[in-house]
Order: C-alpha cells, then structure tokens, then sequence
C-alpha cells in the first residue's frame, strides 16, 4: 500500500451525526507491527442479579480446560479457560444492615450507606474507571437496565434507590439506568430529530465503500460481518422505538408516562430474553465501536418483579428467591449466567489483534446475596470473564472462604482490578489491601 494511503489499523468511519470505530484491521499500516495486548483500550463490565442464586449448584473446582462447573455455571463451558469463578468475597459494609437496600446500596464501593429521606453512598468502581478512561471515548459509560427502578422506602427505612442501582456517581446521586433499548442505542450513536430516520450504515456508507477498496479481502470480510451486525441490532431495535413512541401515545392519552405502565404497555419487550439479549447486543457493540469502555446491565435489580413465564417459574423474581433452592430459581439463576455468558462470547468473536475484545476485557457477573431465603450476604456470587489485556490470569476457581475477613473484602478485588487501569489508590471502601493470587 502506498505511504500515501496509509491509515491506522483502528480507523473510524464519521458520517452525518456520527462516527463509529471499526474492528482492528490487519490489512492497513503495512509497517504496523502486531501489537502487544497493552496497545488496545481496556474495558470494564457487570452484569448485575439480584436476589442471589442456588447456592446447591452454584460451584466450580479446577482451572484450565480441566475446570469443572456446576448447573448453574455451565452456560460459561465454552469459555471457562476465559473465566475466574471466585467464591467468598463479601461487601463488610452491607452485612448487619438489614435486608434488600441494605444489602446492595453500596456492592460496587464498600461505602457506608445512610437510612431516612438523604441517600448516600460512594463513588462505584465502574464510575471510577469511567473518570480515568471516559475521556478517550464519547460516553465514559453506560448504565442499562431491564426493568425500572422503584421510589420509595423498604421497611428498613433505606431507600429504594440502593435496591435500583448499582452504579454510583458520586456518593449522593445514582446513574439514571436506561431502560428503553432504542434510547440507549439513540444515545450511543447521537441520534436525534431527522437522523432517527436514517440507518447508521447510510450515513457513514460512502466512507465504508471507500474503506472497502483499501484493505485486503480478508478485512473486506471482517467489514461487511460487522456493518451487518450493527444493521441487524439496529433493526431490532427501530421496532423497540416503535413501541415506545406507541406506549407515550398512550400514556399521554391517559394523562400519565409510559414507565408507570406495565411491560409491554410501557413499551418494553414483553419476553425479558429478548430485552436481555438485546441489551448485551447494544454493550457489545458499544465496546467494539469504541463508544464507551466500561458499561453496567441490571437485568434483574435487587427486590425484582420480573416474572420468567419461559422457566415454567409461576412466582416473581422476588417471592421465587425466597425459595432459591428450588429447581426454579435454579433455572432463574442460570438463565442470568446465560445472558452473561452471551455477552461474553458476543466479545469474544470480536477479535483485535491476536485477540478478542474479550481479552481485553473484565467482563463481572455479580449477585448481592448469596441465599435469598435467609437474606445471606457473608459471601456472594461472583465470575470474572475476560484477560484485561494480558494483566488477568484466567482459567481459575479461586476461593477465599477460609482466608479470613480482612483477606476476603470485595473492595480488595476493585483494587486489584483498579491497579490495572492505572488507578492506584491506598484505600477503596473498607479495603487498603489488593486482593492475593488474582
């Protein structure tokens, strides 16, 4: 290729209103060479469940390929040399302090929350690494959710608002979750007004063929089986708009908003696997089009209403974890691991380099109980998907119950996995050790 042409390996494709980074390329910059895993951008993840899980099939022993997984892990088979299952950790700060909100409001900073009308608590780890990485990409995050966050108080006189979400900005104001999938997409790629009515791929078209006469055969392939992607998600969710604009029309009728309603009035898919999966689908390609690198998903929130007709599950989320180890709620569990599993495989078909966007990645899977009918918090559900760019042995089942407290603190993990974003602090919540042998 002549010098002349020369462009980098990680290019952009801008268009009216829009600009979306490509796949790494091999083709462009001849004199490129291959990259060290370092040179791509690392991204953070969580996939959030509420309530807990079946603690009799939650379980995995081993590493590698040798790694053995339990029921409810065995969505992650095919990825489990990706994947550390940790057991034991625990949010200090969220034990003795009643149930639900008291057991969630801080799972992602160890802070020390308030009861009565004045909420707070601290900075989460995934705004914290959207402080320090946010400014190299459009959005420094984005917070999805499958269902609406509640208002009010829990008997415990803690708010609701600990029980809605998981990402903090600071220590007295949540992140709004975004609940509607066209939203989350509208906002990603800026679009508003007349451009809501012109496909992503129309307008950055002329720059795509224009790429496409430039790189080898083999990234001509890679292009086209991303566009089509972007496209196929983009289709699904333009039918998300439509239901949306349809729920306001009504809502407005009735003289009230469309997310007091009940799904799918409110607009929302009426079959959660489609609402998850689309959801995962938006992250991905946020992650891989380098919109934002560290993303959040609540597909169940702490306190969930969310009824699974598709598991033969007759309860609601809630009332069904009071049972959790039943075969229902087994089944519940594992369907979450499943959409995580998705996610993370999605990530992993995406290479960059020698790699995947996976591997530079930590993808979380995380719970805020452990055993929903006794409201146990002393250890919780936790798997970690992805390398983080070559700074996180993975293929591991690592279990710290019997390490003692202090050795066994969540917020030890944040700093672990903050190190490698290049974020050293001496304290996080109510750790000032990293945590051993990640």
């Amino acid at each position: 290729m002549p010098r002349s042409t020369r462009i980098s390996r990680r290019t952009v494709l801008r268009g009216a209103g829009c600009a979306m980074a490509l796949p790494w390329l091999e083709s462009l910059d001849a004199f490129a060479d291959t990259p060290s895993p370092a040179a791509f951008p690392k991204r953070f993840g969580i996939v959030f469940l509420g309530n807990g899980i079946n603690e009799d099939h939650w379980s995995a022993e081993g590493s590698g390929a040798a790694m053995k997984l339990s029921k409810t892990l065995q969505p992650l088979e095919p990825l489990k040399q990706k994947i550390n299952v940790i057991d034991g950790l625990y949010v200090k700060a969220l034990t003795g302090q009643g149930i639900h909100p008291g057991q969630t409001g801080s799972l992602l900073s160890g802070a020390h929350i308030s009861k009565g009308a004045i909420i707070h608590s601290g900075i989460s780890i995934d705004q914290m690494i959207a402080n320090r990485v946010g400014d190299d990409t459009p959005q420094s995050s984005i917070v999805l959710a499958c269902e609406p966050p509640m208002t009010g108080y829990h008997e415990s006189n803690f708010s609701l608002a600990y029980s809605s979400h998981i990402s903090w900005q600071s220590p007295d104001s949540p992140v709004p979750v975004e609940v509607y999938p066209s939203l989350a997409w509208d906002n990603l790629f800026d679009n508003r007004g007349s451009l809501l009515n012109i496909s992503i791929l129309d307008r950055v078209k002329g720059r795509a063929e224009d790429l496409s006469r430039k790189i080898s055969s083999s990234d001509k392939s890679k292009l086209d089986e991303y566009l089509t992607s972007v496209r196929e998600v983009e289709k699904r969710v333009e039918g998300m708009r439509k239901s949306k604009d349809n729920a306001d029309d009504k809502a407005k009728a009735k003289n009230t908003v469309a997310a007091t309603m009940d799904r799918p009035a409110n607009g929302l898919p009426e079959d959660l696997r489609d609402h998850a999966r689309l959801m995962c689908d938006i992250i991905a390609i946020a992650f891989q089009t380098n919109k934002t690198r560290v993303a959040s998903l609540i597909i169940s929130r702490d306190l969930s209403a969310m009824y699974y007709p598709f598991l033969e599950v007759k309860e609601g989320h809630h009332a069904a974890s009071h049972s959790n180890n039943s075969d229902g709620y087994e089944r519940i569990a594992r369907f979450h691991v499943s959409q995580y599993a998705y996610l993370a495989s999605k990530l992993d078909s995406m290479k960059e380099g020698d790699g995947t966007v996976l591997d530079n990645t930590c993808l979380m899977f995380l719970s805020n109980l452990w055993i929903g009918r006794k409201h146990d918090n002393f250890r919780l559900p936790l798997v970690l998907a992805g390398g983080l760019g070559g700074t996180l042995e993975t293929g591991r089942s690592l279990n710290y119950l019997d390490a003692g407290a202090d050795n066994r603190q969540m917020c030890s993990l944040y700093l672990s996995l903050m190190d490698r974003f290049g974020i050293k602090l001496e304290q996080f919540g109510d750790a000032e050790t990293r945590l051993e042998r990640l």
